[in-house]
């Protein structure tokens, strides 16, 4: 929805104080690994004045294991269902900001859920600005399968179209990620 424009910062506390104010559910954040959701998320939970919640972090919490362990023990659709129950839950405890897996919005069942309790914020973000973050950490077990690129482009591809359906889109980029939360927050207010 928006594309790198610019805000003042009149116009921005203006903003931060009508959806503090009159948004009453979580901001969720989706899109795929490296695009920024919980760095930007973090931010835009300050400048709301909100909690911020890294999805992944909960189930792992939750579960008491790694996400990779997980999926390895009991296969992607136990997972799947276990991040719903999560993301839920957060949903219901916080109506702050939650960044999403990248995984998460995909699933028929949490992309319902999400768009009828949450606003749904998709962080999008070109294919070499992705491979070059994601590069920095060796953290991404999907990407030591083959080449990051292909692999992204092609995640890209299949998951554009359920991204597509959350209610704001902002495109992430290089530059600090406060631009990124600053375009969330003009975005959302303009939804409003």
């Amino acid at each position: 929805m928006t594309e790198n424009s610019a805000i003042n910062d009149s116009d921005l506390e203006h903003a931060i104080t009508r959806i503090a104010r009159d948004l009453d559910k979580p901001i969720a954040l989706v899109g795929l690994m490296g695009v920024g959701k919980s760095t930007v998320g973090r931010r835009l939970a300050s400048l709301l004045d909100r909690d911020f919640v890294d999805a992944d972090d909960a189930i792992e919490e939750a579960a008491q294991r790694k996400i990779s362990e997980i999926f390895e023990e009991f296969g992607e659709e136990y997972f799947r269902a276990g991040e719903r129950r999560v993301i839920a839950r957060l949903m219901e405890e916080h109506s702050g900001v939650i960044a999403t897996g990248g995984g998460a919005f995909v699933d028929d069942d949490t992309r319902a859920l999400i768009l009828d309790q949450a606003v749904a914020v998709w962080i999008d973000c070109d294919i070499d600005t992705l491979v070059e973050r994601t590069s920095r950490r060796n953290t991404r077990p999907l990407l030591r399968t083959g080449d990051p690129k292909e692999i992204l482009t092609s995640l890209h591809e299949a998951r554009q179209p359920f991204y597509s359906q959350a209610q704001i889109r902002v495109e992430s980029r290089d530059g600090p990620h406060s631009d990124v939360a600053n375009d969330i927050i003009e975005a959302i207010d303009r939804w409003m």
